[in-house]
């Protein structure tokens, strides 16, 4: 039977609520495991399967297995959106998550490079299908005045993924053991398909035709807002990308001996402070509004961007503060921004078009980090390098200020809310 939800939850669909959540949190936070675990091992991982090359060879590899990473995501992300708003929000949760638990549990496995990236490729691909998945799921069963709250914490799991994986780099030192956590999740999505609920609203609307589905994503009446969504999700993405995924490199190069620990512990910090920022971004947007928040974001994004990779010359106890503070505010803008994107368009097209909106900005920043080897050098090293990605903040500054205002509780009568009692 189906149960309407009108902001309060009945004891069957709250126990239902519970476990959605839980299936959410999980699979979200061994993403982040999962994305930053070859950030952390990227060094000695290379190394691993070259053997001794020159330090160009080992730049242009980890920049390839980096880059095939994030188009990984980034077709995850578009193709996972249409697969959810076609087939559902819980199946897609499941399947979205075995594929990247799959995958990464064969990185572990590859015995050279080329077959890494493929499967960095298809756990990407994975990965990108989980963010968008979980995020439609929670945001149409969830009550509305909850919902904030709801998905700032589901957030949390990914700087949550991050802060583990650093805490696996300090434990492990195989980098081949530490992929072999790809079970956790595997064993999730086997538990999740006889589990997860599906959406109310997402059922509603199932019978809708793909002709008018694909008419309605790309029509004039939401061009302007996936525009908005492109840019000011992509802008963070990028500059976010940028900072977590080199800022271990880049504390490394300060030093001349065995930075691991340092790395590590690098890497917790961004994690720590993310985590802190996501699960308080749902009261900071109650107390706000989502467009200040967003903004307040960007301006601190940038300017401690500035502080840590333009004015640091040497790493110290306030370097790690720095980059905590701007790992803290963007935990806040990301826990935003789950609510805010979907929010700019109606269930029929909701994953498709958030997926859109939550990836397009992997492009650029896939076709960049390709070429990051050489950037570093044309640019003057990596504080330089991740310092120059971070005038993307300034354009989403911009871009916030002009994008539309919703209120955190908006709920349209067309739209039910609530998931499937059995």
């Amino acid at each position: 039977m189906n149960e309407k939800n009108n902001g309060f939850a009945s004891p069957a669909s709250k126990n239902n609520l519970m476990v959605i959540f839980i299936i959410c949190f999980i699979s979200t936070m061994f993403g982040g495991v999962v994305t930053m675990l070859m950030s952390v091992y990227l060094p000695v991982a290379v190394k691993d399967l070259l053997g001794n090359v020159t330090d160009e060879k080992m730049n242009e590899v980890s920049a390839w297995i980096n880059c095939v990473f994030i188009f990984g995501w980034m077709f995850g992300g578009f193709i996972w959106g249409f697969i959810c708003d076609k087939i559902g929000r819980s199946k897609s949760v499941t399947l979205s998550t075995l594929t990247y638990a799959i995958f990464t549990v064969l990185t572990a496995f590859a015995p050279s490079w080329p077959l890494v990236s493929a499967c960095r490729f298809l756990s990407g691909f994975g990965i990108g299908g989980v963010l968008v998945t979980t995020t439609i799921l929670i945001s149409e069963i969830w009550p509305d005045k909850k919902r904030a709250v709801a998905l700032g914490i589901v957030s949390v799991a990914i700087p949550v993924g991050f802060f583990a994986a650093g805490i696996i780099n300090n434990f492990l030192s195989s980098w081949r053991n530490a992929f072999l956590f790809g079970t956790i999740p595997l064993l999730t999505g086997i538990v999740s398909i006889f589990v997860l609920k599906e959406s109310v609203k997402w059922k509603t609307h199932v019978n809708e035709e793909s002709e008018v589905f694909s008419r309605q994503l790309f029509n004039k009446e939401y061009a302007k807002n996936l525009l908005n969504g492109s840019v000011i999700f992509g802008a963070m993405l990028i500059g976010l990308w940028a900072i977590f995924s080199w800022a271990p490199t880049w504390v490394q190069s300060f030093s001349i001996t065995d930075a691991r620990d340092q790395r590590g512990f690098t890497v917790m910090i961004l994690a720590a402070g993310g985590l802190s920022g996501s699960f308080f971004s749902g009261w900071v947007v109650n107390a706000i509004g989502l467009r200040k928040t967003m903004m307040m974001c960007f301006i601190v994004c940038f300017a401690f961007a500035f502080f840590v990779f333009k004015m640091t010359t040497v790493i110290s106890m306030l370097t790690f503060v720095e980059l905590a503070v701007l790992a803290f505010f963007f935990g806040i803008s990301q826990g935003a921004m789950a609510v805010y994107i979907p929010l700019l368009f109606p269930t029929v097209v909701r994953a498709s078009a958030t997926g859109f909106c939550f990836n397009i900005g992997r492009l650029f920043t896939g076709t960049v980090v390709f070429f990051i080897g050489a950037l570093v050098i044309l640019l003057g090293g990596y504080g330089n390098a991740i310092f120059i990605f971070s005038f993307i903040f300034i354009v989403g500054l911009v871009a916030t200020y002009f994008s539309k205002d919703i209120p955190v509780a908006e709920e349209k009568a067309t739209l039910l809310t609530g998931i499937v009692v059995e």
